[in-house]
């Protein structure tokens, strides 16, 4: 046989040679790798989710933004009609006038009655100055008629005028004290128009609050989600109307299987990659390890004691930070879904 012949001949078995050395070494390294890293292709990109309520009901004015537009915190982002809302400040607003104008007038008449108990104060005092004349009088006149100085007749009308003097001062006093009983009326008047003219200031500065709700504000800074409102839309209070989604801030969440988390320990570094940018790696390091798995948390978690037990493999939720973020942020998105592959010994 010719060396040529030789040769081809032995090229099948050189071609398997080389095939079988080259999937060995593969298969090596995808043991090695295997052995030495947990993956996972079920995970994605977190962030916070702001949602956006009217405080307000009302019909939509005008509409500031667009879908996916950038926005600050403080930012207008849409106007409610306050007509009526205004009027009724308005009206609350007169009523405090009014509530002030009760109150001058309240003042006004505990000062007259003050003024009027002054001069009372006076007449009683006049009074018992007369009737203590009178009683000296009639004493002095008592002696004067037993000395037959003067007339019994005499004597009986000065103990007429100072029966009429303590009449005089009986009628004073008693006038007194009911002008004085007035002024707790009057006191008590002013100060439940004092508490009047408070609650009506309260009811304005709530309201002026509320004026506020009809222009809605950016809670945060990040970008706009699909938002459901227009303009001449009326809304209800509590009405979701748009999210905000925080960019200033992303992780990743990966869901291990339960087999796999013994593995896992918190600062352990991770290697990420975007679905939709697979040639750019990713670097992380977890954070934190769910206590509980993915369906516990559920809306309707599986009862194993029902019967029904059906072994699934678990997931566990995984908390993984992102390294240098603000270099990656830019091709971040909520809810992109991701490759984790984390070194383990």
């Amino acid at each position: 046989m010719s060396k040529s012949e030789k040769a081809k001949s032995n090229l099948p078995k050189i071609i398997l040679g080389v095939v079988l050395l080259v999937a060995a070494i593969y298969g090596f390294n995808k043991y090695r790798y295997v052995s030495t890293h947990e993956d996972t292709d079920n995970a994605q990109v977190e962030t916070y989710f702001v949602p956006v309520l009217s405080r307000a009901a009302g019909y939509v004015k005008s509409v500031h933004l667009n879908d996916f537009e950038e926005v600050k915190k403080g930012d207008t982002l849409l106007v409610i009609d306050d007509a009526e809302a205004q009027l009724a400040l308005e009206e609350m607003k007169a009523d405090v006038e009014q509530a002030k104008i009760e109150i001058e007038n309240a003042k006004a008449n505990l000062s007259n009655l003050e003024k009027g108990l002054i001069a009372q104060k006076s007449q009683v005092t006049a009074a018992q100055v007369g009737a203590s004349k009178f009683e000296r009088d009639v004493a002095t006149y008592a002696n004067l008629e037993k000395n037959k100085a003067i007339t019994h007749q005499q004597l009986l009308e000065i103990k007429d005028q100072k029966d009429l003097a303590d009449v005089k001062l009986t009628g004073a006093k008693a006038e007194y004290v009911s002008t004085e009983s007035k002024k707790a009326i009057l006191t008590a008047l002013l100060r439940k128009a004092e508490n009047a003219l408070k609650l009506k200031e309260i009811k304005v500065r709530q309201q002026e609050l509320k004026l506020s709700y009809f222009v809605v504000l950016a809670p945060e800074n990040g970008k706009i989600g699909k938002k459901s409102v227009e303009p001449g839309q009326f809304i209800q209070v509590s009405q979701p109307l748009m999210t905000i989604v925080d960019d200033s801030q992303y992780w990743v969440v990966a869901n291990f299987k339960e087999t796999q988390v013994g593995k896992l320990q918190v600062g352990q570094p991770a290697e990420i990659v975007l679905d939709a940018y697979p040639n750019d790696k990713i670097e992380g390091t977890i954070i934190s390890i769910s206590e509980s798995t993915g369906a516990k948390a559920s809306l309707l978690p599986p009862d194993n004691a029902s019967g029904n037990f059906v072994k699934v493999a678990q997931r566990v939720p995984v908390k993984i930070a992102i390294k240098d973020l603000s270099k990656v942020k830019s091709i971040l998105r909520a809810g992109l879904s991701l490759e984790v592959s984390i070194p383990v010994k």
